[in-house]
């Protein structure tokens, strides 16, 4: 009790203060977690970093007078802008090392949607004195294009979700970016383009006068496959977490929920937000280490597929289910994450039994094992080294809580009762 009497409650501000002041056991650099955030280092994108050298090297040359058009194309988290920054911020410290006058201006155009706004924001990152009034996105362009040669240097713009554009922007607006040098008289061709885009389906819908001067050259970008995804992970964590804070296991639990090759998306934006999230769960309560129980709950949290999981499995037939149902005793049973196939078929035979079901042959039970990696509630590998002999070692993709458990023992219910 205070003098006054009354129960000392800490107040809002007492509990703010404590949290921002405490040092994380988990975060060492939260920033290096953020979507914007660009590593020097990017695994698996070497090679793309290299096709861009590759196609933009020449503007480095004293005389280069043409306009390089270059689509980078991929879906969402498959690295394209981070890649593409970290190739922007490198060729620009490099060009300058070689003295070649060269500026790159990086444009969202989910941001700057219109021709005029994305005109405004190259003008302003030039520090060009256009006023905001009285004057069209082409004069702005021709503004800018004089800068340029007056200063014989080059512009690499780049175009990021160039789909938003494409999408929303008059036909006419598009027809001049693509071939601005039709509207624009000049010998050499300064301004040279880089279009980020996610759906390659509206750069095929444009007019092929358009589409020609716009898909000169085509980086694509494939979804990440699990092992890729981990690496990256791996990489991120050791930028941005406390050393030894994570387990690898929990790593790899968030790289196969969404490796491609695992059925998951490829989606590394996906993946790093999971893994954030999982940190804070650790952090909240006051662990010293990311578990893949950490992971599984922030996989529940994130995932917008988590819904459709549940809703595919009122579709799973009594089988499925049963299987389902063996991996969780297995798992609450010998409290360990993943189970041997072997091991999880001896279980559901003796479920089968108790149920009055015929077991399913080996056969039938690996094919359902794959469907419900399909529906997304499990996970399927191979047994690596300290483990005698190959085998699949199975898992949940979602956290094992009572919600879940008591969600498969109605479907089995429901399955009974019908019969």
């Amino acid at each position: 009790m205070n003098s006054n009497g009354e129960n000392s409650r800490p107040t809002t501000k007492d509990i703010l203060n404590d949290v921002i002041s405490s040092q994380s056991s988990i975060f060492s650099c939260r920033k290096k977690l953020e979507l914007d955030y660009v590593p020097s280092f990017l695994p698996h994108r070497e090679d793309k970093i290299k096709e861009l050298g590759i196609v933009f090297k020449d503007i480095l040359n004293d005389g280069y007078i043409r306009s390089i058009r270059t689509v980078v194309m991929g879906k969402t988290g498959t690295g394209k802008t981070a890649t593409t920054s970290a190739f922007e911020n490198e060729f620009k410290k490099i060009a300058n090392e070689r003295g070649s006058k060269v500026e790159i201006v990086h444009v969202n155009c989910h941001k700057q949607r219109t021709l005029y706004l994305i005109s405004l924001e190259i003008a302003n990152r030039l520090r060009l004195p256009v006023p905001t009034r009285g004057l069209s996105s082409q004069e702005i362009f021709k503004i800018i294009h004089d800068y340029l040669e007056k200063r014989n240097m080059h512009l690499i713009l780049t175009l990021d979700e160039f789909n938003q554009f494409i999408d929303t922007a008059p036909q006419e607006e598009i027809y001049f970016l693509a071939r601005i040098y039709d509207e624009i008289s000049a010998t050499t061709k300064r301004i040279s383009y880089i279009f980020i885009v996610n759906d390659p389906y509206s750069l095929y819908r444009l007019d092929k006068s358009i589409k020609d001067h716009i898909v000169q050259r085509v980086i694509e970008f494939s979804p990440y496959s699990s092992n890729e995804l981990f690496d990256i992970l791996k990489a991120r964590t050791e930028e941005a977490f406390v050393k030894g804070a994570i387990l690898d296991d929990a790593l790899r639990f968030i790289s196969d929920i969404y490796g491609q090759d695992k059925g998951g998306s490829g989606n590394a934006r996906a993946a790093i937000e999971t893994l954030v999230v999982a940190g804070e769960i650790a952090e909240k309560q006051g662990a010293f280490m990311v578990t893949v129980e950490h992971a599984k709950e922030a996989n529940g949290s994130v995932n917008p597929e988590v819904p459709q999981i549940l809703d595919n499995l009122v579709d799973a037939d009594l089988h499925q289910l049963l299987i389902i149902k063996a991996l969780i005793q297995l798992v609450k049973r010998n409290r360990n994450e993943e189970v041997q196939m072997g091991t999880l078929e001896n279980e559901y035979q003796k479920l089968c039994i108790d149920f009055g079901e015929e077991p399913r042959k080996h056969t039938q039970i690996y094919e359902n094992i794959r469907r419900l990696r399909q529906y997304g509630v499990l996970n399927t590998r191979q047994s690596g080294k300290g483990m005698r002999g190959r085998t699949t070692l199975i898992s949940f993709t979602l956290p094992l809580d009572s919600k879940f458990e008591d969600f498969v023992n109605s479907q089995i219910r429901g399955r009974m009762s019908s019969r």
